[in-house]
């Protein structure tokens, strides 16, 4: 069966997904690209997110690759898409990732305002759902085909998906810095009540990666 899965998702070790202060020049917030230095050096980032040859392999690359294998379809909280808030004022943000997104499927974008498709190189289009998280996690597993979904965030978005208890697995690497402040991934969450539980758990060469699963 399709499962609702986050991958790679990065964490600071005080449990900040992204830092304060999120803007167009620092979209993860300030210093929040510190968390996700273990996935840049991968040879699955390097290879298909920058279109480069090499990069490292390892436990943290492993990881990266688990992240893209049998998923059909992405979720994104509209923060996660771009900086842009309120309605649309034209057509010209596409997204972070120029004009040949990583993510090669159809990407379902949750926001409160309507916005046509827009079809991208490789395989990529964005939809934008303004019918909530149910909606686009039915309309995600559809176009997935049987595949998995992919939950790509941000804080939001998979904390919705957390307390509908919708999540099937969640993968958090760790990695070894500290933010002080910005968005907490666990904060009004009992993770133990809503039914996770880790599952395993591993030492990569820049993070420590955790599996937890739900018992729902």
């Amino acid at each position: 069966m399709s499962q609702l899965r986050v991958s790679c998702f990065s964490l600071s070790l005080d449990g900040f997904a992204a830092g304060p202060e999120q803007s167009l020049e620092n979209p993860m917030g300030l210093n929040g690209m510190d968390i996700h230095d273990w996935v840049f050096p991968t040879a699955t980032f390097q290879q298909r997110v920058l279109g480069k040859q090499g990069g490292e392999t390892g436990r943290d690359d492993d990881f990266v690759v688990r992240g893209f294998e049998n998923v059909g379809a992405w979720i994104l909280g509209r923060n996660m898409f771009g900086p842009v808030r309120g309605p649309w004022p034209d057509d010209s943000w596409k997204g972070w990732w120029g004009d040949n997104p990583p993510f090669h499927a159809p990407v379902f974008v949750l926001t409160h305002h309507p916005r046509k498709p827009i079809e991208m190189a490789g395989g990529t289009t964005f939809y934008f759902v303004t019918e909530g998280i149910q909606a686009a996690l039915e309309s995600a597993r559809e176009a997935a085909n049987g595949q998995d979904v992919r939950l790509g965030g941000g804080v939001a978005t998979v904390q919705q998906y957390l307390r509908a208890q919708l999540v099937d697995e969640l993968h958090l690497a760790i990695a070894p810095a500290l933010l002080g402040s910005g968005e907490s991934l666990f904060t009004g969450l009992d993770m133990r009540t809503l039914g996770y539980r880790c599952v395993e758990r591993a030492t990569g060469e820049r993070a420590t990666h955790v599996i937890l699963k739900s018992s729902s």
